[in-house]
């Protein structure tokens, strides 16, 4: 079994490579293989609307959000990491996950539908609530099933120094990746003893203006 990590940050060995570095470590040791993918620093445009992806199943945007896609298959489960910015992720790992959640859900089943994904996020000090909110948000409309930890999936520090002195934030990642490595042993479990997946209906969509 295997997890894509996704480092979210323009800092690729920053707060939040270690945080994720710290789950990949611990899920290692439950058995679980772990990547951590970065985006990078180059520019990541928004979504264009302009309705490619439907027609296709991919962005017609060529970077780094196509090279995530063509990666979501191989996993079993996923984990975003962002740091934060004025209370939100930061403006890349957005554009990132708007354009890769919505095209690769067009025309067929989502790849979150039914695997475990968690988000964590990096803060100096405070913003991480709103910002772990937001990145929730993304695998939780694909009926995927998050995972959680014994607290709200943060780590603090204004440096990965101060990040590993983050007693809390640390055990908190390591639980994450515990829960994680549970669940997706119960799920492979539950299928091998002939556990169908939940039926899923056609989509209802109700525009409320008439």
């Amino acid at each position: 079994m295997r997890v894509l990590l996704v480092n979210g940050s323009p800092r690729k060995n920053g707060c939040t490579y270690t945080a994720l570095s710290e789950i990949a470590g611990e899920l290692e040791k439950q058995g679980i293989d772990a990547d951590i993918f970065w985006i990078g620093t180059k520019p990541i445009s928004g979504c264009l609307a302009c309705g490619s992806c439907v027609k296709t199943g991919e962005c017609a945007i060529k970077d780094v959000v196509n090279e995530a896609a063509e990666l979501l298959p191989e996993y079993d489960g996923y984990i975003f990491g962002s740091p934060v910015y004025y209370s939100g992720i930061n403006g890349s790992m957005m554009s990132f996950m708007d354009r890769l959640c919505y095209s690769t859900s067009r025309g067929g089943k989502s790849p979150f539908n039914h695997k475990p994904c968690a988000s964590i996020v990096s803060a100096r000090r405070a913003g991480t609530t709103s910002a772990l909110d937001q990145l929730n948000k993304y695998t939780m409309y694909s009926q995927s099933v998050v995972i959680a930890s014994q607290y709200w999936a943060m780590v603090h520090g204004n440096t990965p120094d101060e990040v590993r002195q983050d007693a809390e934030g640390l055990q908190i990642m390591r639980t994450l990746a515990r829960n994680m490595a549970w669940f997706l042993k119960i799920k492979e479990a539950g299928l091998e003893a002939g556990v169908p997946y939940p039926e899923t209906e056609p989509r209802v969509s109700t525009n409320f203006i008439r």
